[in-house]
């Protein structure tokens, strides 16, 4: 950790830049949709949306989804897009607790409306195919709650595992059409097989018959499984005029510890700087692991002081400031 605090120290990136202006991206940018295989906003122009991740809505990461943490985010950290990721089928998790779990997202989503910022509301889940009927009862609520609001963005399927494409799409058409019923316009992004990687097996093959349907690609930017040929599947996705978006990538490695190398995240985060792609980093959670953002102990209520943040958080902090504006 020492090692990591100096070199972020050397780069300049322990600097706190002047304190963020608060925006209302979603007033700057309107409704997003997808033309011409990319993400664009109202002026057909790419928005290149930065925030951050939400951890999973149980566990360590749930009592930071507030009201407060979320407006901090956007005014201290300078994000303009908030990931919400409601867990699924862990303990206390959707399918055991949907009342409770649909009460947390919404007071969460509607925080960050009022501030502002675009937001995804993601089904975090590895087995989303296995539970379709109660992945389109949640997606009708959002849509009949949310259809109109340009601040929006519905994540049908976090990361499905190794399974087939076909088994992806053909759960994935069935929720667009489920959300479709109620909110015309608003953008649905897609996961594709092997954790979000196998991003140009869903450019050969993508859904047809919507408007407005982009992608989520997912990396852990120090992974040595996750360089040169992670990266060229993207780069021949977005070749082919897939729209993508990162809904999740952190500077760690894929089991969210392991090293953080400056190198290599330097590297990942220009790669999406050249292809002016949106995204959000993993996670907002004080647990003792290499992509958290927060130390552990870090106020439930934001206001968190450079001390207060992880090598991690200090790094995302420093480039949401200077990126975004």
């Amino acid at each position: 950790m020492k090692k990591i605090f100096l070199m972020l120290f050397l780069s300049g990136l322990l600097s706190i830049p002047a304190f963020a202006q608060n925006t209302d991206w979603v007033a700057q940018n309107g409704r997003l949709k997808v033309k011409d295989g990319k993400i664009v906003n109202s002026k057909n122009v790419p928005p290149q949306l930065r925030g951050i991740s939400l951890s999973w809505s149980i566990w360590q990461g749930r009592k930071y989804y507030n009201p407060q943490v979320v407006s901090w985010l956007q005014s201290d950290f300078n994000i303009n897009l908030l990931r919400v990721s409601m867990a699924v089928q862990p303990d206390s998790g959707y399918l055991q607790q949907p009342a409770e779990q649909e009460k947390l997202v919404v007071k969460t989503v509607d925080a960050a409306i009022a501030n502002g910022l675009y937001v995804l509301i993601d089904w975090h889940d590895h087995h989303a195919d296995q539970h379709l009927a109660p992945s389109k009862a949640f997606f009708t609520k959002m849509a009949k709650r949310y259809a109109g609001k340009p601040n929006v963005i519905y994540e049908v399927f976090n990361e499905p595992e190794k399974i087939a494409w076909q088994t992806v799409k053909d759960y994935a058409t069935q929720v667009i059409a489920a959300i479709r019923k109620y909110d015309a316009t608003n953008l649905i992004i897609v996961g594709s097989p092997t954790w979000d990687q196998d991003i140009d097996v869903a450019a050969k093959d993508p859904i047809k018959g919507y408007e407005n349907i982009a992608y989520s690609f997912h990396f852990y930017a120090s992974d040595p499984n996750h360089q040169e040929v992670l990266m060229k599947k993207a780069d021949e996705a977005i070749a082919a005029g897939l729209p993508i978006m990162v809904t999740e990538w952190g500077v760690g490695e894929a089991n969210g510890n392991g090293e953080f190398n400056l190198e290599k995240t330097n590297n990942w985060l220009a790669w999406m700087e050249r292809n002016q792609l949106s995204w959000a980093n993993w996670n907002i959670t004080d647990k003792n692991e290499t992509t958290a953002i927060l130390q552990p102990g870090a106020s439930i209520k934001g206001k968190w002081k450079p001390e207060a943040l992880t090598p991690a958080g200090q790094y995302i902090r420093t480039q949401l400031r200077k990126l975004n504006h």
